[in-house]
């Protein structure tokens, strides 16, 4: 297991080994023994797994404290863009976001710590799970609109499957964060 920071501090690449031959393939997604020894001590209480369709934009979403959600996320099969906004106040990177490409090509993961909005679209159609180190909690929520003009991400996807829900949420000029 390779684990690298990204240019936003806090933000986590972690590649596993993977095992192929003839059969397939094999890897951990994850090994408390193995991530302690890597530095990377998670407490992980929830299990979560999504399907969207090629061109589904989902989030960007947040879980405010005491719920906030560190996450651990990879593609299990097909390939999705995936997009951290950091919503850390005292950060040098408030308000800044990264965009990198997952697949089941290479199972490469991210983890993404409390503090960021999170989401993700459907390059092609995906399987999508993650980790959680906090149970969802509805009065906990929140959210940025994926398509405000003030953040201006390019989600890689031309037709775009939204929900009307992600639609309503705020633009990120208008919402106060609670990290």
């Amino acid at each position: 297991m390779e684990v690298k920071e990204l240019s936003i501090k806090g933000l986590l690449e972690i590649r596993p080994a993977i095992f192929r031959d003839d059969r397939g393939y094999f890897f951990e997604s994850h090994n408390t023994a193995t991530f302690k020894k890597a530095g990377l001590d998670f407490n992980f209480v929830q299990d979560n797994q999504s399907f969207s369709k090629r061109g589904t934009i989902r989030g960007l979403h947040f879980q405010s404290p005491p719920f906030a959600q560190g996450k651990l996320v990879w593609v299990a099969l097909g390939r999705v863009l995936d997009v951290m906004v950091d919503l850390r106040k005292d950060s040098p990177d408030f308000g800044k976001y990264l965009q990198i490409e997952l697949s089941s090509d290479d199972f490469r993961m991210l983890y993404i710590p409390p503090g960021f909005a999170h989401g993700f679209s459907a390059i092609e159609d995906s399987l999508f799970q993650y980790k959680c180190t906090a149970p969802y909690s509805k009065t906990s929520e929140g959210g940025i609109n994926p398509m405000d003009d003030t953040l201006a991400i390019d989600w890689y996807v031309n037709e775009k499957i939204v929900s009307e829900k992600d639609l309503q949420l705020s633009a990120f000029n208008e919402i106060k964060s609670p990290f």
